[in-house]
């Protein structure tokens, strides 16, 4: 069953745009939609993704296939070029919102907010009991709202 909701979100600079997201694809969504989740703490989980997505921090399925600009010096020689300003931004932002959750709280919030792993599987892959791991959550992303500044 698809749950498709209209949202909008906000992006680092204050730019707002609506996209349409489906919920059951969302491990985070989906505790939210069940009242698991406040919606301060779904908005910092979709900031972190969204900064982990912007950062290209997961891992490639398969080959870029853009063409690489080609930056040459007043000699010919390719330059190597640097990553965009953006990727840079949203990387250090994730570090520290990963940084503010804390190492313990940290191995859970990136499983089921980044991976996108359920809270079952993510449990049982840290070793955990069962049901620990919406509690952790909710602590991670309250340090991550606060790291954000969502009130």
């Amino acid at each position: 069953m698809r749950e498709l909701i209209e949202r909008t979100i906000e992006d680092a600079a204050g730019a707002r745009r609506r996209v349409t997201v489906n919920q059951a694809e969302s491990p985070l969504a989906w505790l939210a939609a069940r009242g698991h989740v406040s919606l301060r703490q779904l908005e910092a989980g979709e900031r972190l993704r969204a900064d982990y997505e912007t950062a290209a921090l997961g891992p490639r399925v398969t080959m870029r296939w853009d063409a690489a600009p080609a930056a040459r010096s007043r000699g010919g020689v390719p330059e190597r070029l640097d990553p965009t300003l953006a990727q840079i931004a949203a990387r250090r932002r994730f570090d520290g919102a990963v940084a503010a959750a804390g190492a313990g709280l940290a191995d859970i919030l990136w499983r089921v907010v980044c991976a996108g792993e359920g809270l079952g599987p993510a449990e049982k892959a840290l070793g955990w009991p069962s049901r620990a791991g919406k509690l952790v959550l909710c602590f991670a992303l309250d340090r991550v709202a606060d790291f954000y500044g969502i009130s």
